[in-house]
C-alpha cells in the first residue's frame, strides 16, 4: 500500500501504481482540497488498473479525519464512550451512525477503506492513542467498536480494527520510536476482549501494532508470527486481513531496512504492508521483493473492496444520510453553560 505526494497522480506515481506488488493507496489530508478535486483522484486511480486497486484512508473522527470541506465532522471515539457513560443504548446508536455516515461519505467517493475503528482501550496513558479510544472497560470498547463496525457494514465498507494486539498501554508513540510494553500475556485478555467479539461478528481486517511485548515475544507484534499466526489467526480464529501499521514508522524502523521489515511482515502472515511518507524506501521495496503469489492474501484482500454505492449527490439527498447527520452533528454540539441562582 503506497501513497502519493499531492492532489493529482503525477508520471512517477502512475508507473508506481502500474507495479503488480502494489495493490493499494492510501490517501492522506495532502491529497485532497474538495469534493470535485477527490472525484477526480479516484477516478485517475482506478484507471491504471483493472482490476482497480483498493483506496483506503484513515478517516476515524475526531482528530483523524483527512477530508473536512463537504464531509460531515465526526466525533472522536471518546466522545461517544461518553455518551455510552451516559445511556448506554443511545453510545450504541450514536457509534452505529456515525459508522454508517463515515462510510457512506466515502464509499459515494469510491473510497473502499477507512481505517476504523480503534480498538485500544483508553488506559489514559498514550497520547498518540488519546481521544481515539472508546472507553477503558473492554465490554464497552467491544460494545460502540461492533456498532460501528455494523454501520460501516451497512453503508458497504469492511471495517479494519487496530491496533492488535492493544496500542493503549504503552506511552511511547509508535511513529516516533519502538514501544515496548512488559505485560504477561494474561495481563493482555481486557485487550483482546473487543477483538473476540468483533472476530465472532465477522470482522473483515485487522491492522497490527508496531509494538513489542517483551515478555511474550521479542519482535515488534506486526513483524512476530506468535501475534499474527499464533494468536490471531490460531487462537482467536481470524479468517480476514490482516495489515501492519505504516512500516514508515519508527516503530518498525527498528527492525531494519524496508526491506527487512517487509519480509518479516510477510513471514509473519500479514496481507498488507502500508509504506507512507517514504518514497524511495517503497521503491526499494518493490526492487527488492519477489512475485508474492499468495492466493489466500488475494482473496482476504478482494473481500476488502467497497461495495457499489449511490453518487454523492444522491446520498447527500436521502433520508438515512439526514438521519444520521442529524445524529452525528447533536452529538458534537456544546452543552449550553447553566447557572444555577
Amino acid at each position: 500500500m503506497v501513497d502519493l505526494r499531492g492532489v493529482e497522480l503525477d508520471a512517477e506515481e502512475r508507473e508506481l501504481l502500474g507495479h503488480p506488488l502494489v495493490g493499494s493507496v492510501i490517501l492522506f489530508t495532502r491529497n485532497f482540497t474538495d469534493a470535485a478535486q477527490l472525484s477526480r483522484l479516484v477516478a485517475d486511480i482506478r484507471a491504471v488498473r483493472n482490476p482497480a486497486l483498493l483506496i483506503a484512508v484513515d478517516h476515524e473522527g475526531g482528530r483523524v479525519q483527512r477530508f473536512r470541506k463537504g464531509f460531515s465532522g465526526l466525533p472522536s471515539a471518546r466522545l461517544i464512550g461518553r455518551q455510552y457513560d451516559i445511556d448506554r443504548d443511545s453510545g450504541v446508536e450514536l457509534a452505529r451512525a456515525s459508522g454508517w455516515l463515515m462510510a457512506a461519505e466515502l464509499r459515494a467517493f469510491g473510497i473502499d477503506i477507512s481505517f476504523a475503528p480503534v480498538t485500544d482501550l483508553d488506559y489514559g496513558i498514550n497520547e498518540a492513542i488519546g481521544d481515539r479510544a472508546f472507553h477503558r472497560h473492554p465490554d464497552a470498547v467491544a460494545a460502540l467498536a461492533g456498532a460501528c463496525m455494523a454501520g460501516m457494514r451497512d453503508a458497504g465498507m469492511a471495517a479494519t480494527a487496530k491496533h492488535f494486539p492493544g496500542h493503549g498501554a504503552v506511552a511511547a508513540d509508535s511513529h516516533l520510536t519502538l514501544p515496548v510494553d512488559r505485560r504477561s500475556y494474561d495481563d493482555l485478555e481486557r485487550d483482546l476482549v473487543p477483538y473476540r467479539r468483533l472476530i465472532a461478528n465477522g470482522l473483515p481486517a485487522v491492522m497490527m501494532a508496531h509494538i513489542v511485548f517483551s515478555s511474550i515475544d521479542p519482535l515488534a507484534a506486526s513483524l512476530s508470527p506468535y501475534w499474527v499466526k499464533g494468536v490471531l489467526r490460531g487462537e482467536l480464529r481470524f479468517h480476514g486481513a490482516v495489515l501492519t501499521d505504516d512500516l514508515g514508522m519508527k516503530g518498525a524502523a527498528a527492525a531494519g531496512s524496508m526491506l527487512q521489515r517487509a519480509r518479516l511482515a510477510l513471514a509473519a502472515g500479514c496481507d498488507v504492508l502500508p509504506i507512507c511518507n517514504d518514497r524511495a524506501g517503497a521503491i526499494s521495496l518493490l526492487d527488492g521483493l519477489k512475485d508474492l503469489a499468495e492466493p489466500a492474501s488475494f482473496a482476504r484482500l478482494a473481500r476488502l473492496r467497497g461495495r457499489p454505492s449511490i453518487e454523492p449527490q444522491a446520498l447527500f439527498a436521502s433520508e438515512a444520510w439526514h438521519r444520521a447527520a442529524d445524529a452525528v452533528a447533536r452529538s458534537l454540539e456544546q452543552p449550553k453553560l447553566r447557572l444555577d441562582a
